[in-house]
Order: C-alpha cells, then sequence, then structure tokens
C-alpha cells in the first residue's frame, strides 16, 4: 500500500511535533530541577556556585520566555505543526498544570531571590570588619 504525499506530510509533521513536545518536557524537566536546587541551596544558606549555576539555567529559561512575549517559543512551532492552540501546548504535561506554569514560578524565583539575597548579605556582614 502506498501512501499518499499528504499522508507523509502528515506523519512528519507529527513526528516533528512529537519531538517538540519531548525536547521542551524535558527542558521543562531540568529547569523544574533547577529551581528545586536553587530553592534548597537558598534554604540551606547554601548559595555557591552550583546555587549560581542552576540560578542561571532557571533566569535563562525565564528571559527567553518573558523575550517572547510570556510565551514559549516553542509553542508556535508546535501550532504550526497541528498542536492545539493555546498555552504551553508543546509538553506533555497536564493542561492543568502547563496554565499553572507561570503563577506558580513567579512566587518560587521571588522565593529564591530572597533566600540567597539573605545568605550573600549575611555573608557580607560576616566578611566585613567592624570599626
Amino acid at each position: 500500500m502506498e501512501s499518499s504525499g499528504s499522508e507523509l506530510q502528515q506523519r512528519s509533521a507529527d513526528l516533528a511535533l512529537a519531538v517538540i513536545k519531548g525536547t521542551h518536557t524535558l527542558i521543562w524537566f531540568t529547569v523544574e530541577v533547577a529551581m528545586g536546587w536553587v530553592l534548597l541551596a537558598g534554604l540551606m544558606k547554601r548559595s555557591d556556585r552550583r546555587a549560581a549555576a542552576a540560578g542561571t539555567v532557571v533566569a535563562t529559561e525565564s528571559l527567553i520566555f518573558l523575550a517572547n512575549g510570556a510565551r514559549c517559543p516553542l509553542t508556535a512551532i508546535a501550532e504550526s505543526l497541528g498542536a492545539e492552540h493555546g498555552s504551553v501546548t508543546d509538553t506533555y504535561l497536564p493542561k492543568s498544570l502547563n496554565r499553572s506554569l507561570p503563577a506558580i514560578h513567579v512566587p518560587l524565583v521571588a522565593l529564591a531571590v530572597f533566600l540567597h539575597g539573605r545568605n550573600l548579605l549575611a555573608r557580607h556582614r560576616t566578611q566585613t570588619p567592624t570599626k
């Protein structure tokens, strides 16, 4: 049985969409692990290079998201390949979680900034000689 050109195009689009969704889900997982590490390090008062590296991952993802109008750049690509139109349609995460991600992340990022700011300020105070 021979496939028509449109069937082949659809299969190619489906495969490309699956790759985009899988890649974005992996990126999401990586950012979540980094966010968890930043928070844990902040709570443990470990504002070190590892925390800075994890924070850089979170900050980079946040800046890319904001620079694209608070929309993931992969979403437009996924939608052009047939994904449902809407917020974060390019992952394999549940829709309810997808819609809530910005509302979840903003307070977590604010908490991480507070914790590491507190840690760095305390470190600075103990290293500054008093007269």
